[in-house]
């Protein structure tokens, strides 16, 4: 079992997850639910056909919430439902190309989506944690071949980066102007590019692989030579759970943590591109079709040494090993396997690594 993931203080805490219809908060609300946590959700419905909500039958599991972020009254009433201790904020606009087409949904979603958020939390009288997911983006990239620190400067190239910068002020703003009063922790997670089964999202690397795979279609890669730091799922959430566990606690820890891969384990696109193919069972070939213009950047790589040190974190799928987990939970979604089941089986085996 990864250390610093402990059940026994998950078992019935009241929990809040924003985005629990997406990729990453499919998996997160699951796991909770593993460990015995009382779990409720808020987010729109699923935005993909498949999605991992639908598939592994969290309507089953966890207190359904459906509204959107942008009204207040509907993220006030969930808040109210709820009444958690503490909070997982992932409910985002989460697609870079999406938000230089749709650059206001994404700032309300994002920005104002958190702000009403976090508004509505101040009357939450059981409240101990608020959990921001922010991204690896939020810091100014002038594409060195650097990793980038907790302590560097935010920016960001396009509005999804930006909006998501903006998040971390306005995150901070809330703690120092209300919460830390209270006694609440908040605090913001910087997840590097997280990859695993259940993702169909639209213009992202391994969605777009599974999708050429089982139409037998082109893959096309935009930026081949692009680094980003590559993370399984469960590596991330698993950074999140124990950060949200020693803010809970009361420990003396950073208010924004990086959650990324080792030093030394940054990939390019087309090495995933590559690897996943081959575990999908399909020879590495692929066209590369690069904007002459784009917000995309070719260098971005997290240093978590923090992570490492303050809270005992490490990844436990490094390399191939996240690669191949992925690949193994899309093969058996395409040969018509039991999926609730696969998926709940594999936090399962992850927990007793």
């Amino acid at each position: 079992m990864p250390q610093s993931v402990l059940p026994q203080f998950w078992k019935d805490k009241r929990v809040l997850v924003t985005g629990h219809t997406g990729f990453k908060g499919s998996w997160l609300a699951l796991w909770l639910t593993q460990m015995g946590a009382q779990v409720s959700g808020f987010a729109r419905p699923p935005a993909t056909e498949p999605n991992l909500y639908t598939i592994a039958a969290l309507q089953n599991l966890v207190s359904p919430g459906f509204g959107d972020l942008q009204t207040y009254a509907e993220v006030e009433a969930a808040v109210e439902r709820s009444a958690p201790e503490i909070v997982f904020h992932l409910a985002a606009q989460p697609l870079v190309l999406r938000s230089v087409r749709e650059p206001v949904e994404t700032f309300a979603t994002n920005v104002m989506g958190t702000v009403n958020l976090l508004a509505a939390l101040r009357k939450s009288p059981r409240l101990k944690v608020v959990l921001v997911v922010t991204t690896d983006k939020v810091y100014r990239n002038n594409n060195a071949p650097v990793p980038f620190r907790e302590s560097d400067t935010l920016g960001g190239h396009d509005p999804y980066s930006a909006s998501k910068a903006a998040t971390e002020l306005a995150a901070a703003a809330f703690a120092t102007s209300y919460f830390e009063a209270q006694g609440v922790s908040v605090a913001t997670a910087r997840g590097g590019n997280v990859i695993g089964g259940g993702d169909f999202s639209e213009e992202r690397l391994v969605p777009d692989i599974y999708r050429a795979v089982a139409t037998n279609g082109e893959l096309v890669l935009r930026h081949p030579e692009a680094i980003r730091p590559w993370q399984h799922v469960f590596d991330c959430l698993c950074g999140y759970l124990t950060y949200a566990q020693e803010l809970h606690d009361g420990k003396n820890v950073p208010r924004a943590i990086n959650f990324g891969p080792s030093a030394g384990e940054p990939i390019a696109v087309a090495t995933m591109a590559n690897a996943m193919l081959e575990a999908l069972g399909r020879p590495p070939r692929w066209r590369a079709d690069c904007p002459v213009a784009s917000v995309e950047m070719q260098h971005l790589t997290l240093d978590s040494r923090l992570a490492h040190d303050v809270l005992g974190w490490s990844n436990q799928l490094p390399g191939m090993q996240a690669i191949q987990a992925t690949a193994d939970w899309y093969l058996a979604f395409r040969n018509g396997a039991d999926m609730r089941a696969y998926t709940l089986a594999s936090i399962e085996d992850f927990l007793t690594r």
